[in-house]
């Protein structure tokens, strides 16, 4: 009895040092993000938290890395690890991803109802992820469009703060234009509403039918059947 007794103590701090190394953890998390982030936009950084070394965690040799439900590589967020072996746990780790690139900024104060012009827009480069969700980065994105509210100067431009520029208005006469397999169509009426590029546009034709269509420049409203 004295000899099991002792072959237990000699092996309890073997048992209760058993952990998983944190090392392949980090290893496998560090190449999942530099898969999952190799299409964001400008220079992308990460940088994985540090995994328990005194985890308790039985030993494990490979590992499946996701993100978890509703997550997203941007800024702060977390990924969940899970052994793949007979241990069968899981462990959540935290993560930071950095994307340094440039976003459009206002030159000059702008105006409610005003065109954005090249001129009224300017460039700078920061972490993207610390910025509001919808920030602009291409020129072709805000040229053309105008600015639903008063913007001063220097503010990073978000999609929400610019409008379509119209493309039909109210009590404008139009083109309505109707595409099927095999046929086109055309019948003149009036505007009902305005409307931006790929908006819909009611229009009331000259039989007094109101119909409805996607708005195109020209003044065309198209239905497609």
């Amino acid at each position: 009895m004295v000899r099991y007794v002792f072959l237990f103590l000699a092996l309890l701090p073997f048992a209760v040092s058993a952990r998983q190394d944190p090392a392949p953890v980090k290893q496998a998390i560090e190449d999942f993000l530099r898969v999952q982030t190799r299409g964001l936009p400008g220079q992308v950084k990460f940088s994985v938290g540090n995994v328990d070394p005194n985890n308790g965690l039985a030993p494990c040799a490979s590992f499946d890395v996701a993100l978890p439900q509703g997550g997203r590589l941007w800024g702060r967020s977390n990924v969940v690890v899970r052994c793949q072996a007979d241990a069968a746990w899981s462990l959540y780790v935290p993560v930071q991803v950095r994307v340094s690139g440039e976003y459009l900024i206002t030159a000059r104060p702008l105006t409610q109802g005003q065109t954005i012009t090249e001129a009224d827009l300017s460039r700078q480069s920061g972490d993207l992820t610390e910025l509001p969700n919808g920030i602009l980065g291409e020129t072709a994105q805000a040229v053309g469009r105008t600015a639903a509210k008063s913007i001063a100067a220097g503010r990073p431009l978000r999609a929400d703060m610019l409008l379509q520029p119209l493309v039909v208005q109210q009590g404008q006469s139009v083109k309505v234009v109707s595409l099927g397999p095999g046929f086109q169509v055309a019948n003149d009426g009036r505007a009902l509403n305005n409307a931006g590029a790929g908006q819909v546009a009611q229009v009331r034709l000259n039989t007094g039918q109101v119909v409805s269509g996607i708005a195109r420049a020209g003044g065309i409203v198209e239905i497609n059947y």
